[in-house]
Formats: structure tokens, C-alpha cells, sequence
């Protein structure tokens, strides 16, 4: 199959960030190190690849996620450097599925990690995708290479380089040895092939319970690099699997398939974290074997390792969220506390922040812990940008205007964004009853306050300027109400308005136009930077659990009086709610006409000013 260049947007590399990797990438096209390469157009071995034409991508990379959980925050990293540098170099970046792992994958995740990987931006696809299969289109899954990976398998036992083992776990654990110390062989290490081949055939047919034999790599067991220590490359499982159905009762380990699975699919630059560096040597090393063998094409790819996101204030294990999750911390995978993709795009994080994030931090070798407010301000960079202003009145208190005539109403006009004018302005109804958030008034002001207490002038936004001129509290003293007179000649964008220079500034709704809504106020899931991790004074044998470190004050759910305009906002859409912060309408839970809002941050990092909590 013939492709073309890829076509999606990039910026040229002279544009992005520099690091180590994309260095990496343009010495290997100044040197043609993988001009010579052919591609089939479908992932292969090399009697395939080879009767192909060359192939039109400059490089490949891919994202090879597991099917057995929901991406988070460090996967976004992972996705973004891979799709763009695949992107900026010319390249094709696959999506794979690694799903060796039969007893924990799940069609749920598969589905959910492609949604993910499209609300980033990215696509897998070609130019000529238009009605061929995901197989084609550079959508993969390890287990369609099974077949491969048993000829594969079969390869290195004929060759001398494999065998089946019949220790059990715990003497292959004994015989492995140490850092320090070299391991023994295996009694069964020198077994025939032909022996070793009727075993694993049999292996294959079902003959054996599950752990009862393993095929072992032969490599070293006196290798300095444990990884080399002839590790388990296949494991019988008596197990269905989402894709094969009962096909197979053995599966291939993922140090196994990874390799192959980049070689098949032609992949130049294999990009993973650092905890794979120790396994790189076993990587190069079965690949050269298969090579050697004529089974994979010249130039292999090469491993690349990066480090992983470490953030402050989140978890990013897999069984620590399980366990959120499963306890019922939070609610559900896409709960907007969750450092999940799905939980960030519920809580109106904007998949440009992440981009931008990860085009900020680069690539690097060194293992660092970023401030979360940092991935926060970028965020808050973006939705600066791109989002529409709106007025929502969180803690609302009365405020009546008693020269305002009852019968009366008129629209004040807003700007729906500041620094974007050709968006126009938007009718904001005003009247003689409004609410305003209860902070913006005190009976007595402390010293330095601006806004509403008796005998005070402040401007109402977009609207007139108000003289305080008194409250009412009900039967238990509680204030219910103000009271001013307005200024007919100060309202905003009419001559008159300058001669009025006051300090305060209301936000405010009409009462008789406003709606109520459901406003969920979400902060931090953690309320201390490195959850679970011991503080300043613990005993040394004390081990703290990170669920202690949850943050009480994580959701706040408000009823809140919001502007007309925000009545019909869509799923997903975002505001900046003047004053408070951003907010999207929930994806979930909000209908036509009853929007629920989801607080995605507040304009500022209020975190900075919290101390105790930081310690």
C-alpha cells in the first residue's frame, strides 16, 4: 500500500522544543540511517517487509498502552511526544494495543484509550485511511501477532537461544541470584531441541496446567544485567482473551512481545520510560537473534528511554487509583479529582493545555518532581485564550435598588471575551432586584474594603453605580437583604460614566432572569504534595498510608444563580466565570436547558498561600 505524507498539523522542529530525543531523530535522517526501510503497508516479518515498496515515513513511532486501565496524566506525556514527533519529523505514529495479558484487558479500556488519544488531538491514521481497515490505518493489536511471535518462539529453540523450563517458581526465584551474585543454570537448561519443541508444542495444545512449564530465553545466568538471567519469554494461561477468544493457552511475557511488536510494525524510534533501561539489553538481544535469522528487516528499532511525569499533589499508580476508585474515594474513573485523561476532560482541563504542557517539559533523562500549579497555569494559559466570559453568583445575597423602578428592566452589555472583540457582546438583563455574591457587602467595613456597606458608592459591572443605603436581617439577625439607590446617569458605556471614579466592583445577575444551577467547587484530591510519603519526625518503621493524605475540602456542591446565556451551554463547553474561575458544563450529568457546572480551577493558584498544607 502506497502512503503519503503524513498530513497532519505540526509546527517544523525548528519550532519546538529541543531535547535529546528529537536530537536523536535528526542525527538518524542526516545519516539515512532508515531511508533503506521497506513497508509492506501492514506489519509483518521481513520476507514481507522486504517485498515492499520503501517506506514513505521518515520515522515511526507508537503509544502502546495496555488495555487494562484508564490513561492518566503520565500517559498524556507519553502520547504527545510520541504523536508529535512522529508529526513533526514526517513520521506515522501507531496505536497499539499491548494486550498480552489476557486475564485483565478489557474492550472498556480499548474503547476508552482511543477516545482519549482523539480528545488530545492525535490521529493513528493516513491520508488513505478512507475505508480500509484499522489494520491499515496504523490501529494495532500485539495479539494479531501471536502467530508471529510462536514462529518467533520456535525460531530461537531450533537456533540454541531458547528452552522450556519445568522448575518451579520458587527455584527459578532461588536459582536466579542476586545483584551481587550470578545465577545457576537450570537442570532442564540443556535439554534437546527436539525435546524443547515437543514441549512447547504441547504447551500450546493445552497438555499442561498452568505453571507448569515456562520457555526460558538462553542467554547468561551469569550476566551482570539481571534482565538477562534467561528470562520467561512464554507462560502457559488457561485464559479467554478479549481479541483471540480460547485460541491460544499460552501467551507470550511482555518483555517478549514488545520488541517483536515494534520490528513487525516497523518502528524506528521506540520510546518508553525509564524503569525499561534494564530491560533494553534483552530488547537489542532478541532482536538480533531474530534478525540473524532473517525473521526481522535491518535497521532494528531502538529503544529510547525518557523520564516518566512525576507531579505533586496526585498518584499515578495504577493500584493506588484502583483503589480510590474501588473504595469509593471518588466517583468513578472519569471523576474530575482523578489524574485520569477521562477525569481531566470531565473537569474541563482542555487537551491543548496538555500539549502544551508536554511540549514545555520536553524530554529528558533526569527523573524530576514538577509542582503540579505549573501543569495548572498552563492550563489556565489556554483557557485564558479561548474561553467566553460569563457571570455566575456563587454565594448570593439580595440586593434591591429602591429608586429602580418595579416594572422596569433593561439590558446592560457585557464583552464575551476582553482580548477577542469580534466576539461581540452579549445582553445582560438588569433590574430593580439582583443577586450579588454576600462578600461584596459588609455592615462594617474592614479597613481597605471597596465594595458595598452603608453610604459607599460601587459600580455594579457593566451597569451603574449604587449607593449603599442600608441591609435587613431576618428574625435570627442573618442578613437576607441590601438596599441602594442607583445613579440614572453612571451607567457603563454612556458619556456619563466617567464622572464617576469609585474603587468596588459587583459582580451580579437579575433575579427575575437568572437561573439555578448545580455548581460543583472541585480543589485538589490530596492535600499534600507527596501523598503517603513520610514526614518530618515520623519514626523510621512507620509507614504512612497515602489514602490519610486525601483532602476533605476536595468537592463542594453548591446551587448557584447563573446569567441567562449560561442556560443553553452545551456539554463540554467552557467559561471563565468572571471573578471565580473556570467552569465547563459537565459532559455527565448536564440537559438541554439545565446545565451542571464543573469548577475546572480557580483564576489563580490558591495552593501558594495554603502552608499547612504543603508540609
Amino acid at each position: 500500500m502506497s502512503q503519503e505524507p503524513n498530513s497532519q498539523a505540526a509546527s517544523p522542529p525548528a519550532l519546538a522544543s529541543t531535547h535529546f530525543i528529537r536530537n536523536i531523530i535528526e542525527a538518524d535522517l542526516a545519516t539515512g540511517k532508515y531511508a533503506a526501510r521497506r513497508w509492506s503497508g501492514h506489519p509483518g516479518p521481513a520476507e514481507q517487509q522486504l517485498a515492499g515498496p520503501l517506506d514513505r515515513a521518515q520515522i515511526r513511532t507508537r503509544f502502546p498502552p495496555e488495555p487494562n486501565g484508564y490513561l492518566h496524566f503520565g500517559h498524556a506525556k507519553s502520547i504527545c511526544l510520541n504523536f508529535g514527533l512522529a508529526q513533526d519529523f514526517g513520521g506515522r505514529c501507531h496505536l497499539r494495543f499491548d494486550d498480552t495479558n489476557p486475564e485483565k484487558e478489557e474492550q472498556e479500556y480499548v474503547d476508552s484509550i482511543i477516545d482519549s488519544v482523539r480528545w488530545l488531538g492525535y490521529s493513528w491514521e493516513d491520508p488513505v485511511c478512507e475505508g480500509l481497515s484499522d489494520a491499515e490505518c496504523n490501529l494495532y493489536f500485539a495479539s494479531n501477532y501471536f502467530d508471529w511471535m510462536i514462529e518467533f518462539a520456535e525460531y530461537l529453540i531450533r537456533s540454541g537461544h531458547a528452552y522450556v523450563e519445568s522448575q518451579s517458581a520458587e527455584e527459578m526465584r532461588s536459582s536466579r541470584g542476586t545483584l551481587t551474585e550470578a545465577g545457576t543454570n537450570s537442570p532442564f537448561r540443556e535439554r534437546s531441541v527436539e525435546e524443547n519443541l515437543d514441549l512447547f508444542s504441547r504447551m500450546q495444545n493445552g497438555e499442561f496446567p498452568d505453571g507448569a512449564h515456562i520457555l526460558r530465553a538462553k542467554i547468561d545466568m551469569a550476566a551482570a544485567n539481571i534482565n538477562l538471567r534467561d528470562p520467561a519469554i512464554y507462560r502457559i494461561r488457561h485464559a479467554s482473551h478479549h481479541n483471540t477468544g480460547d485460541r491460544w493457552c499460552v501467551y507470550p511475557m511482555y518483555t517478549y512481545a514488545h520488541p517483536i511488536e515494534d520490528a513487525l510494525e516497523n518502528i524506528t524510534h521506540s520510546i518508553c520510560t525509564l524503569e525499561f533501561a534494564d530491560q533494553r539489553p534483552f530488547y537489542d538481544w532478541l532482536l538480533e537473534r531474530l534478525a540473524e535469522g532473517g525473521l526481522l528487516q535491518r535497521p532494528l528499532p531502538q529503544q529510547i528511554e525518557f523520564s516518566r511525569l512525576n507531579l505533586t499533589y496526585i498518584v499515578l499508580s495504577k493500584r493506588k487509583l484502583i483503589q480510590l476508585v474501588e473504595e469509593q474515594h471518588v466517583a468513578g474513573w472519569d471523576d474530575p479529582r482523578l489524574p485520569t485523561l477521562v477525569g481531566a476532560r470531565r473537569r474541563g482541563y482542555p487537551a491543548a493545555g496538555f500539549r502544551l504542557f508536554a511540549e514545555r517539559l520536553g524530554a529528558s533523562r533526569s527523573d524530576s518532581l514538577i509542582e503540579y500549579s505549573q501543569l495548572e497555569d498552563t492550563m489556565r494559559e489556554v483557557l485564558n485564550e479561548s474561553t467566553e466570559r460569563r457571570v455566575a453568583v456563587l454565594d448570593p445575597l439580595k440586593l434591591i435598588i429602591d429608586n429602580y423602578p418595579a416594572d422596569q428592566s433593561e439590558d446592560c452589555f457585557a464583552p464575551n471575551h476582553p482580548l477577542k472583540p469580534e466576539l461581540g457582546k452579549r445582553a445582560m438583563p438588569f433590574g430593580r432586584e439582583l443577586w450579588i455574591e454576600r462578600e461584596d457587602f459588609m455592615e462594617q467595613p474592614s479597613k481597605g474594603y471597596h465594595r458595598l456597606y452603608p453610604g459607599n458608592l460601587a459600580r455594579l459591572r457593566y451597569g451603574y453605580v449604587l449607593r449603599c443605603i442600608g441591609c435587613d436581617h431576618d428574625e435570627n439577625g442573618t442578613l437576607i437583604a441590601v438596599h441602594c439607590e442607583y445613579l440614572p446617569d453612571s451607567k457603563s458605556g454612556t458619556p456619563g460614566a466617567d464622572n464617576y471614579k469609585v474603587k468596588g466592583n459587583l459582580h451580579w445577575v437579575a433575579v427575575d432572569r437568572a437561573f439555578l444551577a448545580e455548581v460543583r467547587l472541585y480543589d485538589r484530591l490530596f492535600a499534600v504534595p507527596s501523598p503517603g510519603a513520610r514526614r518530618t519526625g515520623d519514626p523510621d518503621d512507620v509507614e504512612r498510608d497515602f489514602r490519610d493524605d486525601l483532602n476533605p475540602d476536595s468537592i463542594r456542591v453548591i446551587r448557584a444563580w447563573l446569567e441567562p446565556a449560561l442556560q443553553h451551554a452545551r456539554p463540554e463547553e467552557s467559561f471563565q466565570f468572571e471573578r471565580h474561575g473556570y467552569f465547563v458544563a459537565d459532559r455527565v450529568d448536564s440537559r438541554e436547558g439545565a446545565p451542571v457546572f464543573n469548577r475546572t480551577m480557580t483564576l489563580r493558584d490558591s495552593w501558594s498561600s495554603k502552608p499547612s498544607q504543603r508540609s
